[in-house]
């Protein structure tokens, strides 16, 4: 499989990451097809991105046209099979765990054409530990993009010792066609780069707070006053989803049996109650007060 062989897109969770990688897809001029078990989520996507392509329209980046063209070639369906029948690359952006992973790759395998990559958005486990259910390895890979992937121009295309080398081309190929920069990591590693930064910033700032040093609002302003960065740790845990690094931690967890791999006592309690960010209307802030 070479890109020039990628004719159409199956992505596979209609969920904040999945509707808009679709969109970029389409957007990209492939033929997308959108794939959730639940219809309320299909339906939520659909008005997230309608509202999101209008403003674009408004602020030029991009024309009725091009939006019109995108939506029809984007579609949408709650069946997997369906969706992943004559895909010739399948995106999956489903819930952050691995049992879930393994159990949708292991249908993709017998649903999807023999020749089709399968990709996974995991910001977390490799894919070797999913590529195992298949009966292609060489064909899985990572692809990961970045929160809101219609914003960020990064995508971590990661291998495994199983995956080929014009799987990895064709990916890096792909993330170019859809207007992303794809960045290859030639060996897997848990979180992978971004991640792995990012996961010693959040738990270095959890400490701080659960131990009393300062407040969750001090330590992101004192990261974007002093470290120039745009969003403090906890606005960014906010952003992302507060459930994603809990399940990231998780599975790490699980993997090691290290204690210090636990999710740390506040995100567990945030992810238990239900507050997980912007995406409940409340996390580390109160989204619903007009606070942020």
């Amino acid at each position: 499989m070479n890109i020039e062989n990628v004719q159409k897109v199956a992505v596979l969770g209609a969920g904040s990451m999945g509707h808009q990688i679709a969109m970029l897809c389409a957007l990209g001029g492939y033929e997308t097809s959108l794939q959730d078990i639940e219809v309320g989520a299909i339906d939520k996507a659909k008005e997230v991105l309608e509202a999101r392509m209008q403003d674009w329209i408004k602020k030029d980046k991009v024309t009725k046209e091009q939006k019109e063209v995108a939506f029809e070639k984007l579609s949408t369906t709650t069946e997997l099979e369906t969706a992943v029948k004559d895909a010739d690359l399948v995106i999956e952006a489903v819930v952050e765990k691995l049992d879930v992973k393994r159990e949708i790759f292991a249908k993709l395998d017998s649903y999807a054409p023999k020749g089709a990559v399968l990709a996974t958005n995991s910001s977390t486990i490799v894919n070797s530990k999913i590529a195992d259910v298949t009966t292609r390895k060489d064909k899985v890979i990572n692809m990961h993009f970045f929160f809101p992937p219609l914003v960020m121009d990064c995508v971590e295309v990661v291998k495994s010792d199983q995956t080929s080398a014009e799987t990895a081309q064709t990916a890096l190929d792909f993330c170019e066609r859809i207007g992303r920069k794809g960045v290859l990591l030639e060996k897997e590693i848990y979180g992978f780069v971004a991640n792995r930064l990012l996961f010693a910033l959040s738990n270095e700032a959890v400490y701080l707070y659960e131990n009393g040093y300062a407040d969750f609002e001090s330590i992101d302003l004192i990261a974007k006053k002093a470290l120039s960065h745009p969003l403090g740790p906890f606005e960014l845990m906010d952003l992302s989803g507060i459930d994603v690094g809990y399940y990231g931690n998780m599975q790490l967890y699980e993997e090691t049996g290290d204690p210090k791999n636990k999710p740390p006592k506040s995100i567990e309690e945030k992810v238990k109650s239900g507050n997980l960010g912007r995406k409940t209307g409340k996390g580390w802030y109160d989204y619903t007060k007009g606070d942020k």
